[in-house]
């Protein structure tokens, strides 16, 4: 089929074979090009959960410690210890 998008051509490995011969239970009747598409797709899909889980943990990390060292300076305390430092 004519297009202008790039095209890539894969080998299917022992590995990769696997692969598409157990998902081809999951997507019959998807012909083993179709497959691999697929498998890339929901690959990138756990990618992106993994990663957006990733910074909801760390953003619940900063939410839990924030604010932990309130009141632990006084108010003018960086300024007084800018004005120790030489000019």
């Amino acid at each position: 089929m004519p297009t202008s998008r790039p095209r890539h051509y894969v080998t299917e490995t022992d590995e990769l074979s696997a692969a598409l011969d157990q998902e081809g239970a999951r997507w019959p009747g998807l012909s083993r090009a179709q497959l691999l598409v697929q498998l890339a797709l929901e690959g990138h899909r756990a990618i992106e959960r993994d990663r957006d889980a990733s910074r909801d943990r760390r953003l619940a990390e900063l939410h839990e410690h924030s604010g932990a060292l309130t009141g632990a300076y006084e108010r003018d305390y960086r300024d007084e210890l800018r004005a120790e430092w030489p000019s």
